[in-house]
């Protein structure tokens, strides 16, 4: 089976969020189940130069406002097409924004060019790789289906995975002859939303499937609290709507050979760990008491991921133990955290920047790792906590619910309890969240319990790959 794989980012050649984790994993978690995934990827500056095996696979004179190729190459162990684009992607940074943080003007032409190129090959323009099923990702690709409803004729199974409903890629409907889309396509059946061009609406209203990075998730997106205005067309198209949790890479995250840790361990010797808890206090400047528990944050600073909430509270967090944070965003939230760690440097610590060793040894060092989120599609961090031993606190939403078993009684006296969960999601519930869990640090055979059982989790992507190639196989009816 072949399959295109149309993403905006690839780890690890150009990541800033999950999105990048998923597309980077896939491929080669498919390719013992006979699937033959190939990504094609925008040509940024970053993709461009870790490129092997390169040759011009296909030829644009004239291609949104400038001339293109595509490029088949290789990179990091990845079957790559580059879209190789200057004059829309040769810039330095941030994918999709320029140097003052604004998205670039010209997104809407610069990840419609990318859709039109998937769907190029999608209808055989390559004739060394004829797409069987053309699997995109988020708003950026997400014009590949409607491209190919709107031109008719024979066309490859496409199938949209929603990471963030959020984001959107909503743009000037005067843009529709630019981006090559005819007149009819500006309809409420169509591309059409809230007066707007809508990318991901498009992908929703054409796709043959859609799937969302968790179960919960799935079925959060079916109502109007959940669904940011999406609701409506979701539930016309829930007979197509899936959930499919993520996986990490078990090799990059392993703290049995991890690089970036003061001490590798597992399972069986859980007792070294302490040993990165006391490097990650040291590197931080935070108060060396391996008493007290070390809470962890490795996200970005939004609304979304509830950390205004968790700033509300933080004198009931350092009343009893410490905090390292580690991410960038909102500038009032860096503020304010900022303004915390000056005032209690032993027990709060910030990095406002991503860090990939750094965060790597948080995993490692901290007890307890805190996701407040307002809602979360997946999460990749509480995949990492349970394979590193610290124990998740995480509030009761999308694939947080999928994926953290609570230390409730039950779970307790039946030995199956990962995390502490709390619901809903406010200041009070948080602080609540944050007293449970240091109640359960102080009884020390319950902890190492609960960071066993998070470690003997399975979190890798073999459930969920087998569970995309029984998805590809059911869309083009095959036998699994």
């Amino acid at each position: 089976m072949r399959v295109l794989s149309v993403t905006s980012e690839i780890y690890p050649l150009i990541k800033t969020g999950g999105l990048a984790d998923v597309a980077g994993a896939l491929p080669g978690c498919l390719a013992p189940m006979g699937i033959q995934m190939r990504t094609l990827v925008p040509g940024y500056p970053a993709v461009k130069a870790a490129l092997q095996n390169i040759e011009t696979a296909h030829i644009y004179p004239v291609f949104f406002g400038g001339s293109a190729q595509i490029l088949s190459a290789t990179a990091s162990g990845l079957d790559l097409f580059v879209l190789d684009a200057p004059h829309l992607y040769e810039r330095p940074g941030n994918p999709y924004t320029g140097p003052d943080g604004k998205d670039w003007a010209d997104n809407a032409i610069r990840f419609a060019a990318l859709s039109r190129a998937g769907a190029d090959i999608g209808k055989g323009i390559l004739p060394s790789f004829k797409p069987e099923i053309v699997h995109v990702h988020d708003w950026q690709a997400g014009l590949v289906p409607a491209f190919l409803h709107y031109e008719g004729g024979a066309k490859p199974v496409t199938i949209v995975t929603v990471h963030n409903l959020a984001f959107q890629g909503q743009f000037d409907p005067a843009l529709l002859p630019e981006i090559g889309l005819p007149d009819e396509a500006f309809a409420l059946d169509g591309v059409e939303y809230y007066g707007t061009i809508g990318y991901l609406k498009a992908a929703l209203q054409f796709a043959d499937r859609i799937t969302t990075v968790s179960p919960a998730y799935a079925l959060e997106i079916l109502q109007p609290e959940g669904g940011m205005g999406l609701d409506g067309l979701l539930r016309q198209r829930r007979a197509i709507v899936s959930g499919i949790l993520n996986g990490i890479d078990t090799d990059v995250w392993n703290p049995a050979t991890d690089v970036n840790l003061a001490a590798n361990y597992d399972v069986r010797n859980l007792t070294k760990r302490a040993r990165n808890k006391t490097a990650l206090q040291k590197r931080l400047g935070l108060t060396l008491d391996p008493m007290r528990p070390l809470f962890g944050v490795v996200s970005r600073l939004s609304w979304q991921k509830g950390l205004d909430l968790l700033a509300d509270v933080l004198p009931a967090l350092t009343a009893a133990g410490q905090l390292a944070l580690l991410g960038s965003g909102e500038k009032s939230l860096e503020e304010q955290y900022a303004a915390a760690a000056l005032a209690d440097p032993e027990n709060v610590a910030c990095i406002f920047k991503y860090d990939e060793a750094l965060a790597h040894l948080i995993q490692a060092g901290a007890d307890i790792l805190l996701v407040p989120s307002r809602f979360e599609p997946c999460g990749l961090t509480q995949l990492c906590a349970l394979h590193y031993g610290a124990v998740p606190l995480v509030s009761r939403v999308g694939g947080l619910i999928d994926t953290i078993i609570d230390a409730n009684e039950a779970a307790l006296a039946t030995g199956v309890a990962t995390g502490i969960q709390f619901s809903p999601v406010n200041a009070v519930m948080i602080e609540a969240g944050i007293r449970r869990a240091v109640g359960l640090y102080q009884d020390k055979n319950t902890w190492t319990e609960l960071q066993k059982n998070g470690m003997r989790s399975d979190v890798s992507w073999h459930q969920p790959a087998r569970r995309y190639a029984a998805l590809y196989h059911e869309a083009l009816r095959l036998p699994v």
